[in-house]
Formats: structure tokens, C-alpha cells, sequence
């Protein structure tokens, strides 16, 4: 009897084992197989059913003859580290990254923009406080936590479409991704280096405009006020929008 825990853990694990993976992982002796596949069609289903649900469009670009057997290869050779419903997306996106070979090159990416709206949506954070009159320019700035600004090697907000490039375009598409006061998360399209801007303010809290605007020319070879005119207007746009504000934080 004092065997009895451990016989019962390895049992679990190799019937475990082989609901994970049927075609590589022969079932535990002594199970009848119609039992055994009840089992294999309830737990894989339940995962594709959720998967499926959070990325429509990776199943549409895939087919579902393609995406099943990727979610069956996530599944067979990952083991999760949450015990949580709402958290198997994003090891999902996680996953995707580190393999080598996928069925579509823009995979990775796709299933990332489509987790983005789901991670905002349940995202625990307040909008930036109205910032009243500033000047973005001379003002310490910081982003919305709700504001996030992407950047795709692939179009994904265009894949999945009739119109969708079968090949990676030659520039990158930059995205800025934020929840609104009524909860809905909105996508707009934003230039390769307003991102790097949006992504410096929320990485260096407490600097103001114009440090930002010299620092990012500086870093890609710009003359220093190069982007002073046209930085301006897009930092009062981002401060009307509530994208950046005021920081607190000093630099």
C-alpha cells in the first residue's frame, strides 16, 4: 500500500502522456480503447476549441486541416506552465516563436496581433488622466498602459484577407494597438518610427518630448531637428488621443 501513491502518479502520467500524444505514446496496458478514445477526443477538442476561438484568422490563413495538426504538435510537445484558461493563448503565442518551422512564415506574428486584443481587453489598468494644457515638447511624458504601439515584419491586419501578400513586404508594419474609454480595442496603422517613438516614451518615463525626438533621430542617423516639426504634431496628436500624458515619474 505504501506504493500506492506512486503507482497511481505513473499511471496518471502515462495516461496523460498518451492523450497528449496517441499516434507517438501507445495507452497504459489494461484500458479499453473506446474508453481510451473518448478520453482523446474530449481533451484535444476542448484545447482546438479554445485556440480556435482566440485566433480566427491563423485558421483561416492555415485551413483547419493545417491548424489542427499544429495545435495537436502544440499540444504533444509543450507542457504549459499555468493552470489557467485565460493564460494557455498566450504560451500558445509563445510557443509559435520558438519554432523553427511553421506552416505560414507570418504565423508568429499573426497569432500575436490576435492575442494583443484579447491581452488589452482583460488588461487591469486605468486610462492616463487628462493632461490639461502641455506642451508634449517641454512636458516629462510617459505612455497609457492601455497604448500599445507593435511593429510586424508581416501586414497582419491585412492576412487572412483576399488581398493579403503572399511574400514579406520590404518595410515593416508598425501598429498602435489601445483600449478606449468604452472598452473596445482599436487598431491603427503607424509609421516604423512612430513606434520607436511611442516605444521609447513608454521605456524612458520622464523625458520630455524633445529629448525623445533628438534621441531617435541620433539613433537612426538623423540630423537633430530633422524630426522637431513633424514630431511635434504627432506628439500633440498621441496627447490628445490619450496615448501619452504627463509622467510622474521623474527622468
Amino acid at each position: 500500500m505504501a506504493d500506492a501513491p506512486a503507482t497511481l502518479r505513473a499511471q496518471q502520467h502515462a495516461f496523460t502522456a498518451h492523450l497528449r500524444d496517441p499516434q507517438g505514446v501507445p495507452p497504459p496496458a489494461g484500458l479499453e480503447p473506446r474508453r481510451v478514445a473518448v478520453y482523446q477526443r474530449l481533451v484535444f477538442d476542448n484545447l482546438l476549441g479554445l485556440l480556435s476561438n482566440g485566433f480566427p484568422v491563423c485558421v483561416r490563413l492555415l485551413g483547419e486541416p493545417a491548424w489542427s495538426t499544429l495545435v495537436r504538435r502544440y499540444f504533444a510537445t509543450h507542457r504549459c506552465q499555468t493552470p489557467l484558461f485565460t493564460e494557455l493563448a498566450v504560451e500558445f503565442v509563445q510557443w509559435l516563436q520558438t519554432q523553427p518551422q511553421l506552416p505560414h512564415p507570418a504565423l508568429a506574428e499573426l497569432a500575436h496581433y490576435e492575442w494583443v486584443e484579447t491581452a488589452l481587453y482583460q488588461l487591469d489598468a486605468e486610462p492616463l488622466p487628462a493632461p490639461g494644457d502641455i506642451d508634449p515638447l517641454r512636458a516629462p511624458l510617459q505612455r497609457s498602459p492601455l497604448a500599445w504601439p507593435l511593429l510586424y515584419q508581416w501586414p497582419v491586419h491585412r492576412l487572412g484577407a483576399e488581398d493579403a501578400p503572399d511574400t514579406m513586404p520590404p518595410e515593416p508594419t508598425g501598429l498602435l494597438v489601445r483600449r478606449e474609454a468604452d472598452g473596445e480595442v482599436r487598431f491603427a496603422a503607424l509609421s516604423p518610427l512612430a513606434v520607436y517613438l511611442l516605444s521609447r516614451i513608454g521605456e524612458q518615463p520622464g523625458l520630455d518630448g524633445r529629448t525623445h525626438l533628438q534621441q531617435l533621430a541620433a539613433a537612426h542617423g538623423l540630423a537633430e531637428d530633422t524630426l522637431a516639426e513633424p514630431g511635434a504634431a504627432l506628439l500633440q496628436q498621441f496627447l490628445r488621443a490619450g496615448v501619452i500624458g504627463r509622467s510622474t515619474t521623474p527622468a
